[in-house]
Order: structure tokens, then C-alpha cells, then sequence
């Protein structure tokens, strides 16, 4: 048997600790609040059909060919006009299509991360985010956060300076399902201006405001500090795997060139079934509908969790998006706690993978957009029974 010789990257990788969750998740039997997967409820399954359909009666050759890195230019054109907003301009050479907002991570973790540049992360970040930018074996620095999200005062010139950028998910952040108020991302902004801090804005749960009361972005703020992250996984469909990036057109020009190296461009056909579904206007239907189911679906875990969890326990009361985040008294480790919850067939992710510096073991993360209310309150109560009791050994 051949001895393959693997990189140190590569020795480096572990698995997502999400991932593997959702292995066991697949079991019929198990309640599962682990994934962060979009209800397949609101996919527009006909409007697909029949863009598909458009695409390859009108455009066949070109939707199966080759097509150019940046992406497929009315797409981009489309992004460009939704984007110019709160007093910004963005043109289409603002905007480079990926394969998804991950593949977006990549590239960015490339361009901009050596072996040991500092990057500042929120405390807890994205784990899919850490997970990218830890193949370039960056020195992470973690920024405190409260109930309202990242503290901006933590980040003193100190602490920003030389760092290659911070990395931050305002709007109904992964894990925690935070939104940025708007003191805050003034703050961010004069800080960027201020001490030429580099700001990643990751926001594909922007959309997903419940009350449809969006706030401006951080590129709006400070358009020549920000790079801005967008997905169509959570208004279309996350098999589309199409994502974009917004930014300076310097730094599009060195995003286009390792997009180049890998993988040449998103697909043509993916491209244009999606550019077909949303040029005239289907999103400002389609996502108010999202929004209120996954309102409904938050408010059933919420009551389930002021009825069936423990005193000790508090929660984030979410305004949007897809995740409440719980933090238990200290002293219960929830990755204990996942193995007794799979035994009795419920799923959740704990939060200590969210974490770059020391992690706090006593939280996890609940998804609860694909699980019906009725399943929900089953789930919590289970959880919250398994909680009680750790509780109570713990003071034994």
C-alpha cells in the first residue's frame, strides 16, 4: 500500500464538528436543532422548475459552457443594483459571483491571510469560518461580545493594529443569533476609518428580519474598509451553491485571480437559473413569506424553552434568522451533554467549536427552522429534562 505524503495543511484538517453531528442527525427518529439548514419548505421548487426550463429552451449552449470568473454579468448587474443602497453605489465590478459563501471564505482566507497573521474574530464566530481560514494558520484574536453583539471599544489600536482584517456576521449572527444595533456599527465604521482596519461583513441572514426592519450595512458605513459577503442559500435554495462578495474593485481583481486558480468560475447554468427566478422582482415575496414561517417557528421554540428549561438557563431572543443560542450554568459541558441528548434523540450543537481562544463549554447552539412546532416542543422538553438533571448531579 502506497505511503501518501500529506502536507502539513493537510495534516492540519479536522472535520467539522457540525458535520459530523449531522451524520447522526439523519436518523428518521431524531429531533434534530443542529443543523443550520434552511426549511426545504421555502424552496421555490416551480419557479426553478420552470427557470431551468427558460434557460435551457433559450441559452443552451451558454448555460453548459465555460463562462467568465467574475460570474454571469446580468447576475452580477442584479446584485449591483440591490446592493446600491443607503446612500452606496456599487457597479457590477464592485461584485465577484462564488460558489457559495464558503468557497467566498476561501478565497478571502488566500488573498489575505499568511502563516501567523493576526485576525480578529468575534467571541463566539462562524465555525465555518474558522474552519476556512485555520488551513492558512492564521493567529487568531478574539473580540468580546455581549447580548448585543461584538463590543467595539474592545477594539482598541492596540489590538487592531496589523491585523489583516476582523471578521463579523452583524446581522443575526452564527451561533448566536445577535443583531448589531446601529451605535455599534457606527462605532465599527469610524474605527475602520480611523485605524485602517479591514472589515469582513459576512450577512446571509440579513434578509431574514422577521419584522423586515433592515439595518445598513458596515459597507454602507465605510464602503473602501468593508468586504461584503452575500448568499442566495437562504432565500433560494443552498443547492443553487451561490454566494457573492462586494468590495473595492482592487481587491475583486485579486479575489478574481485565485478564483481563477481555483475552479475558474461558479457554474453558468446554476447562474443563470437563479439570475431567471430573481430578475424581476420574485424576492420581495418570496422572503416575507420565509420571514414569517421562520418568526412562527422561533416563537414555538422560545415558548418551549420558558416552559421546559431550567431557571439557571438563559437564551437570546432572536429578531431574525435562524438560531438561539443558550447558556447554561458553568459547569456543564454541553459536548457531555450532546452524547445524553442523542440517546434520547434529540440533536444540538455545542458551542464550544465556536470559540478561538477559551472556550465556554456551558453553551450551544439550536437551529430551529426545519423542525415543526409540535417536534420542537418535544425536542426542548427532552433537553430540558436532561439539563434539570444534569443540574442536579452537578450539585450533589
Amino acid at each position: 500500500m502506497h505511503d501518501w505524503q500529506y502536507s502539513e495543511r493537510a495534516r492540519n484538517l479536522t472535520s467539522s464538528a457540525i458535520r459530523e453531528i449531522l451524520k447522526v442527525t439523519e436518523r428518521p427518529d431524531v429531533i434534530s436543532f443542529a443543523g443550520g439548514l434552511p426549511s426545504p419548505a421555502t424552496f421555490p421548487v416551480a419557479e426553478m422548475r420552470a427557470a431551468a426550463d427558460r434557460v435551457l429552451t433559450e441559452s443552451p449552449q451558454a448555460a453548459l459552457q465555460y463562462s467568465a470568473t467574475e460570474g454571469f454579468a446580468p447576475l452580477r448587474e442584479w446584485v449591483a443594483k440591490r446592493y446600491s443602497r443607503d446612500g452606496l453605489t456599487v457597479a457590477p465590478e464592485n461584485v465577484l459571483i462564488t460558489t457559495g459563501s464558503q468557497q467566498g471564505l476561501d478565497l478571502i482566507g488566500k488573498i489575505f491571510i499568511d502563516e501567523g497573521s493576526r485576525v480578529l474574530v468575534e467571541a463566539p464566530s462562524y465555525l465555518g469560518a474558522l474552519q476556512s481560514f485555520s488551513l492558512f494558520a492564521p493567529k487568531y484574536v478574539p473580540v468580546p461580545t455581549d447580548d448585543h453583539g461584538l463590543l467595539p471599544e474592545a477594539l482598541t489600536p492596540e489590538l487592531v493594529a496589523g491585523a489583516r482584517f476582523l471578521y463579523a456576521m452583524p446581522n443575526f449572527q452564527n451561533p448566536t443569533g445577535r443583531r448589531l444595533p446601529m451605535a455599534r456599527r457606527e462605532a465599527l465604521a469610524a474605527i475602520a476609518k480611523r485605524d485602517g482596519l479591514a472589515i469582513i461583513e459576512d450577512d446571509p441572514y440579513g434578509e431574514l428580519d422577521y419584522e423586515g426592519q433592515r439595518l445598513p450595512s458596515l459597507m454602507s458605513l465605510a464602503p473602501e474598509h468593508v468586504l461584503y459577503m452575500g448568499s442566495f442559500s437562504k432565500v433560494l435554495a443552498p443547492g443553487l451553491r451561490l454566494g457573492f462578495i462586494i468590495g473595492p474593485k482592487t481587491v475583486i481583481a485579486k479575489l478574481v485571480q485565485a478564483k481563477q486558480a481555483a475552479d475558474l468560475h461558479t457554474p453558468s447554468l446554476t447562474q443563470r437559473i437563479a439570475y431567471e427566478v430573481v430578475k424581476d422582482g420574485f424576492l420581495d415575496t418570496h422572503i416575507p413569506s420565509i420571514r414569517t414561517l421562520y418568526a412562527a417557528q422561533a416563537q414555538a421554540m422560545l415558548a418551549s424553552l420558558k416552559k421546559h428549561m431550567p431557571a439557571d438557563a438563559t437564551w437570546t431572543t432572536p429578531a431574525g434568522g435562524m438560531f438561539i443560542w443558550l447558556t447554561l450554568p458553568t459547569g456543564i459541558d454541553t459536548m457531555q451533554l450532546l452524547e445524553k441528548a442523542i440517546a434520547q434523540n434529540v440533536a444540538f450543537v455545542p458551542g464550544a467549536p465556536f470559540y478561538v481562544g477559551t472556550p465556554q463549554s456551558n453553551t450551544l447552539r439550536l437551529s430551529f427552522v426545519t423542525v415543526p412546532p409540535e417536534k420542537i416542543e418535544i425536542g426542548v422538553a427532552r433537553l430540558g429534562a436532561l439539563i434539570a438533571d444534569a443540574l442536579t448531579r452537578r450539585a450533589a
